[in-house]
């Protein structure tokens, strides 16, 4: 399904902050990112994990979907054109982004691991796996490779994009 508004200024045009969305944001002396650029209603769950996971560590953002119904449908903007402006601050001053999105399997339990950031994707799955999580590393349209996913737009350039199946986001 092709999304809504092609950016962030045409979802503005029609959609009102705090009736329609809202968006949160606490930063840290930290280089790390931790966002949920699709959060609350939008793909559910996402924005309470990357809080959790940015902790008091690392900085935190998260673009929250909070209408009664069809937030994914009239909320969501693609990664690679997720240009909110605070979002597009916050990531610039972070050396690495990790995006934490929502796919849609209802059935199996699974983290699907993208972004530019190699090394860092390589950390992560052995860590997930060890806690006994399973992992995958590609997806169809899922990849987070291109350098205008909101994930690769920190100064380094690489980030991480995990996307985590709707079964593991209700466990």
């Amino acid at each position: 399904m092709a999304d809504r508004f092609a950016n962030f200024e045409e979802l503005r045009q029609g959609k009102i902050e705090c009736r329609h969305y809202r968006i949160r944001i606490r930063l840290t002396p930290s280089s790390v990112l931790v966002m949920a650029p699709h959060g609350c209603k939008i793909e559910p769950g996402t924005s309470e994990l990357a809080n959790m996971i940015a902790g008091d560590d690392f900085s935190f953002y998260s673009f929250d979907g909070i209408q009664r119904r069809n937030n994914y449908t009239d909320l969501h903007i693609t990664s690679t054109n997720f240009d909110e402006p605070r979002a597009i601050e916050a990531v610039s001053w972070a050396d690495t982004v990790v995006t934490i999105h929502g796919q849609g399997d209802e059935t199996r339990s699974f983290v699907i691991i993208g972004g530019l950031h190699f090394n860092l994707s390589t950390r992560l799955r052995v860590a997930l796996e060890e806690a006994g999580f399973s992992v995958e590393l590609e997806g169809p349209g899922l990849e987070g490779r291109s350098e205008r996913n909101i994930c690769n737009r920190g100064r380094s350039g690489r980030g991480v994009q995990l996307e985590i199946s709707r079964a593991l986001r209700d466990e």
